[in-house]
């Protein structure tokens, strides 16, 4: 329920409305086709991602050895919910403030991520994590497009003839969010005992997670997972907060067409999820991810190629093709992509994670998470700022085959038998 209710804010703010309306209407073309906003939105998004590299490990040192992952949990959610609804007063001119309450937001946000996936490896066990997180990440998929149907039909476009309507889609994405996550509160329990408390958490956080890069030597197919999940995630991310602006800025969609686009990257991004999530569990973790980038290198082609593509079957058969439709086909192969991609990594660091380290291993999850978009957001930041989004998107399949390339040393076997010692250890 909590990636049901979660999925409000990165569909609704990051990936699709927000970030169109910050780009084009908040900062707007300064008579450099939206460079300069672009490079603002990237900065934002970078900066609150590099706040979770910094805090991340440490959180998830002290919720393992205290058991307070619902506690964190919660402290997240109330502050995503909080500065979300502020950015309702974000208007035409107000670069700055919005910037501040993306990064409050978003780093609120991608917390909660970490935390809620520190709960996956005691819900079931190794060989059914797949489906477990499967099935989370294709509800959450559906939570946005509940999501996404109110926006369409209530709040309507992006636009600045339409700003007083669409600036309610933060108090909107926070209230989903705010009584969505409600049964998560409720009924999800917390497993462990806390230690006591011997010195401050401050010094917990740091003995516990010096102790761990102590002892990397025994988790060597997670760190080397860790590293290819950094240059896959440096591509989805830059996917997630920039592929409807693309659809704004290089493809010219309608409306309309943005609306069907909503409605498609959420389903097959949720079917994506769910049946991947049955495939890894019968030809294993690594597969399922090496799969899902295979998916992501053909996506991202299609994407860079749609423009030239529709041009050249229009000129070969004379034909009348609108590139805006041609790229709904498009997203329906990034959206399995995104939903697959997401739901196996989570997954194998559940695996590779011990029991009594799970919030810490997955607070090192969201790191490589993170600094993956820093690295990635601000690469396409700068690179589109001198050759176009359209040609910067292509850094995404290369980032994409050298995540595929590092993933070919990883031993799942391995791995899942290092987090069994440690456990009994």
């Amino acid at each position: 329920m909590f990636d049901f209710a979660n999925q409000a804010f990165t569909l609704l703010i990051i990936t699709v409305v927000f970030g169109e309306l910050f780009t084009t209407v908040i900062v707007g073309d300064r008579g450099d086709n939206f460079r300069f906003a672009n490079l603002l939105w990237s900065l934002a998004l970078a900066v609150s991602f590099l706040l979770v590299v910094l805090t991340a490990p440490l959180c998830g040192a002290i919720m393992d050895y205290r058991a307070e992952k619902k506690r964190f949990l919660f402290a997240s959610y109330l502050a995503t919910v909080v500065a979300t609804a502020l950015l309702f007063f974000v208007e035409p001119g107000y670069v700055w403030l919005g910037m501040v309450l993306i990064i409050v937001s978003n780093y609120a946000y991608s917390m909660g991520e970490s935390f809620i996936a520190a709960f996956l490896p005691a819900l079931g066990p190794p060989e059914f994590l797949g489906k477990i997180s499967g099935f989370g990440w294709a509800l959450g998929y559906i939570g946005g497009l509940c999501a996404a149907g109110f926006t369409l039909l209530v709040l309507g476009e992006a636009s600045a003839e339409n700003f007083e309507r669409i600036r309610w889609v933060g108090p909107f994405a926070a209230g989903f969010f705010l009584l969505a996550a409600i049964p998560t509160f409720v009924w999800l329990k917390e497993r462990g005992l806390p230690q006591p408390v011997v010195s401050n958490y401050h010094q917990i956080a740091w003995r516990r997670v010096t102790t761990t890069l102590h002892e990397l030597h025994r988790f060597q197919d997670l760190s080397r997972f860790l590293v290819s999940l950094l240059f896959s995630m440096a591509g989805v991310y830059i996917i997630i907060a920039f592929a409807f602006i693309y659809g704004a800025q290089v493809i010219g969609w309608d409306e309309s067409v943005r609306n069907i686009m909503f409605i498609i990257v959420q389903v097959t991004a949720a079917v994506g999820a769910m049946g991947l999530g049955w495939v890894q569990d019968r030809i294993g973790a690594k597969r399922t991810y090496q799969l899902t980038l295979l998916l992501w290198v053909s996506a991202v082609i299609a994407i860079w190629a749609t423009p030239q593509v529709t041009a050249l079957v229009n000129h070969l058969f004379g034909w009348q093709w609108q590139a805006q439709y041609v790229f709904l086909v498009v997203g329906s192969l990034a959206g399995l992509s995104l939903g697959s991609s997401q739901s196996a990594s989570r997954a194998l660091v559940g695996v590779f994670s011990p029991l009594s380290k799970s919030a810490e291993f997955f607070g090192f999850w969201g790191l490589a998470n993170k600094l993956a978009g820093v690295f990635g957001i601000l690469m396409l930041g700068g690179l589109q700022a001198v050759v176009g989004l359209q040609g910067a998107i292509l850094l995404c399949a290369l980032l994409f085959v050298l995540a595929m390339v590092i993933c070919i040393s990883v031993n799942e076997p391995r791995g899942r038998e290092a987090a069994q010692q440690w456990q009994g250890h």
